[in-house]
């Protein structure tokens, strides 16, 4: 049986779809990124497809007549490259709850806080805000509510004084880089099992569900 196959779609740079790129290269995701969708012409990280082989598409919405038509598009390039598992690395578009259900399960969101905390937009200046000493990402299966679903992997930043929104979306994509591979091979893995709204990982070990910064490796049971 070969590798299980792996669409991601993206709006812009592409670091989380490079992660996952090289983590597959490594063999260390036990899958293979087959394809990567962008709703927009201009995002690098179709670019960064193009140079790893992998197929790239661009779905604009605008050549389409509405959302409903234009999520078609996208859903049967999706069948016909034979993609078993979709992942959302910041695609920038709301997907109807009727697309959602269709990959229900098999499609994973990564959330640049620990939700569910800090849904929605402008997180790290809320979280600065707000004061805390920590602050997070998190990788969950995507729900029709945004930025809801079982969750799968969280990483735990610190916060530190002086930080700026910049400076703490750059230490929180580290840790994002971790996670999302991590999540997506516990899933093709078939060690996810979801009752209700919580996922549930066979044979989990103390803390394998969470990825600290290395900033925090002191922490109590940080190994």
């Amino acid at each position: 049986m070969g590798l299980a196959r792996v669409a991601v779609l993206i709006s812009g740079s592409g670091t989380n779809l490079q992660a996952l790129i090289d983590a597959s290269r490594s063999g260390a995701l036990g899958a293979e990124i087959a394809l990567v969708i962008s709703h927009r012409a201009g995002a690098y990280g179709l670019e960064r497809a193009r140079r790893a082989g992998i197929p790239a598409r661009v779905v604009r919405p605008r050549d389409f007549p509405d959302r409903a038509s234009h999520e078609r598009a996208v859903d049967e390039l999706l069948r016909a490259h034979d993609v078993a598992y979709v992942c959302l690395a910041g695609y920038m578009r709301v997907l109807s709850a009727d697309f959602v259900h269709s990959w229900r399960d098999r499609m994973l969101n990564i959330h640049p806080s620990l939700l569910p905390a800090f849904r929605g937009l402008d997180v790290h200046e809320r979280v600065l805000e707000a004061g805390l000493p920590v602050t997070g990402c998190t990788v969950h299966l995507v729900r029709p509510e945004v930025d809801a679903g079982p969750v799968l992997v969280q990483g735990v930043v610190p916060v530190l004084p002086g930080d700026t929104p910049e400076r703490l979306q750059a230490r929180v994509l580290e840790v994002e880089h971790r996670c999302y591979p991590r999540a997506l091979r516990f899933l093709v893995e078939g060690r996810v099992r979801v009752e209700g709204e919580r996922a549930l990982l066979a044979d989990e070990r103390p803390g394998e569900r969470l990825v600290l910064h290395p900033l925090l490796a002191s922490w109590p049971g940080a190994g």
